[in-house]
């Protein structure tokens, strides 16, 4: 009797944290999961993904989520990786299937167009993009970089080009999905994030080892202006009325806020430890921020720009990306 009586408490509470809304999606890059927690912080599950998941992206009805399985903590380490994007059910917190990358490894930035339901990848060994059809799960098309370390990706305003940060290379290549064509964008040192603004005119790719961020023109696939910012910015997000770019800077460990059309900065939130990575809130109202070394994820104020709260991921999973997901979605 007691023994069912305590398996009957533990499925209590197993099933009483299942209920709960999960609102936030963090990716433990050192853990190797994806976990699953409220708002302020609390962990309701984890599932198990590829070794050293990169980034992740969510389905437009906010079903899935697909991730990169690189296979290696920093692009720096040597090693096959991995060639796999994991794909997990958001309601029933599972990993229900794997796309193959073939040949392709070490898979790295991703962004998911909505609308026709293709998902580009990058992927580091060899230097590549890729084309994912995610009705079949399949590899479309494949395409040559231009460049050296293929590291985050962004689709054009027409989705007629992809642009891909060549993190060795200090370019970023334009691609013509159609055709295959490359065209070599010079940018700065170490470009990593992108993002392209809501109107569709211009692209913002943040350069890690040249401090600054470089504004492209899709239209004419060049480099039209540039915003000097703190130093190391890795990721960058652009708020839904186009009028504020937020980006993480690792080196100076902290959030900075910029104007991009006056070009200048605004203001720069200090946090304790280098970020990782800078994601948006659906309604942009909210920033949040990794710090992957202290197992720490901030969620700072985009409108007041100070730090609302922060929470500790599991010792030693190394949280990178966030997703908050939108309410429609329970």
């Amino acid at each position: 009797m007691r023994r069912r009586t305590i398996f009957l408490l533990f499925s209590m509470v197993a099933l009483a944290r299942a209920a709960e809304p999960a609102r936030l999606l963090v990716l433990h890059k050192a853990a190797s999961t994806l976990g699953f927690y409220t708002p302020e912080g609390k962990l309701l599950a984890q599932v198990a993904v590829g070794r050293h998941p990169h980034e992740m992206a969510l389905s437009r009805d906010g079903r899935f989520v697909y991730i990169t399985d690189n296979g290696t903590m920093r692009i720096e380490d040597a090693g096959q990786g991995g060639n796999t994007v994991s794909v997990v059910d958001v309601k029933t917190r599972k990993r229900i299937a794997t796309i193959s990358l073939g040949k392709f490894h070490r898979p790295h930035g991703l962004d998911l167009d909505a609308q026709s339901g293709r998902l580009l990848v990058t992927t580091e060994n060899p230097d590549r993009l890729l084309l994912i059809d995610l009705a079949s799960r399949s590899v479309l098309r494949t395409y040559d970089t231009g460049g050296k370390t293929a590291h985050m990706v962004v689709w054009g305003p027409d989705r007629r080009y992809a642009y891909v940060s060549n993190a060795g290379s200090g370019t970023v290549a334009a691609i013509q999905l159609d055709s295959g064509g490359v065209k070599t964008i010079p940018v700065g040192q170490r470009p990593e994030g992108s993002a392209r603004s809501p109107d569709g005119r211009w692209i913002y790719v943040v350069n890690r080892e040249s401090h600054r961020l470089t504004i492209l023109d899709p239209a004419r696939n060049e480099a039209v202006g540039e915003i000097p910012t703190g130093r190391g910015p890795v990721r960058v997000a652009v708020t839904p009325d186009g009028r504020t770019l937020v980006y993480a800077l690792i080196h100076d460990g902290a959030v900075e806020f910029a104007d991009p059309a006056a070009r200048r900065v605004l203001a720069t939130v200090k946090l304790e430890g280098s970020p990782v990575s800078l994601s948006l809130s659906p309604d942009g109202e909210r920033a949040w921020a990794a710090v992957q070394d202290r197992d720490t994820v901030y969620c700072v104020s985009v409108k007041e720009r100070r730090i609302l709260r922060s929470f500790r991921t599991p010792q030693g999973s190394g949280p990178d990306p966030v997703i908050e997901l939108p309410e429609r979605v329970f």
